[in-house]
């Protein structure tokens, strides 16, 4: 897929997640759902580090857009964890708010799997693909640990800039008393290994398989 294509496919797609809130806010005059709006930028970000990773042709120099990459990345399977929101509010029907969450978590996640994609590949022509791979799953189970640490603990990505010593400290007192923290470690594992599993069947089945020719 082309970037042009990526990106009208992408705003395609977050037109129809906002179409679907603006309808909800108009029909309940309730700001209710306001903030998956900004979970959806946010969601977006990591597949903007991605697109500008392919314009970068040293190796050295793609390493910090990929470190700005990994900070962002978690924000967009994060969205799949606002399904804790789901209740009966108001006037609209309980399944339309089925319908705006589904929609927002997973074009977030599609987001998210196209951008892990396009810098697996970037490190793949720079390395191999068996440490492109191992990035990819490695970025996954991480992504597992950023859930947590932002659905549990309420840390942003850009807390590592505003109140580093804090988050640091938040993370380093889980890795040193692991099980003491057994909550971390299962969420971690469990919306990892989910994202793995995922990410595995979604990049497996969008490759076209070969055209079968028939039998003369």
């Amino acid at each position: 897929m082309s970037a042009f294509r990526l990106a009208l496919v992408t705003l395609l797609a977050c037109l129809w997640c906002v179409g679907l809130l603006v309808l909800r806010l108009k029909w309940s005059g309730q700001m209710s759902f306001y903030f998956m709006s900004w979970n959806l930028f946010l969601a977006a970000v990591p597949l903007g580090f991605s697109l500008a990773l392919l314009k970068v042709r040293h190796g050295l120099l793609g390493l910090p857009v990929i470190g700005g990459w990994l900070l962002f990345f978690p924000n967009a399977p994060y969205v799949l964890t606002d399904l804790v929101h789901l209740k009966q509010r108001g006037p609209v029907a309980l399944w339309f708010d089925l319908l705006l969450l589904l929609s927002f978590a997973l074009v977030a996640l599609w987001m998210g799997f196209q951008s892990l994609r396009l810098v697996q590949g970037w490190v793949a022509q720079r390395t191999s693909s068996w440490t492109a791979w191992a990035f990819a799953m490695a970025s996954l189970l991480l992504s597992g640990f950023g859930i947590y640490l932002g659905r549990f603990l309420r840390w942003n990505s850009w807390d590592i800039v505003h109140r580093p010593e804090a988050l640091v400290n938040d993370i380093v007192v889980r890795i040193i008393n692991p099980l003491a923290h057994t909550k971390t470690w299962g969420v971690t594992l469990g919306f990892g290994g989910l994202l793995v599993v995922a990410y595995v069947f979604w990049i497996t089945t969008s490759v076209a398989p070969a055209p079968v020719r028939a039998e003369k």
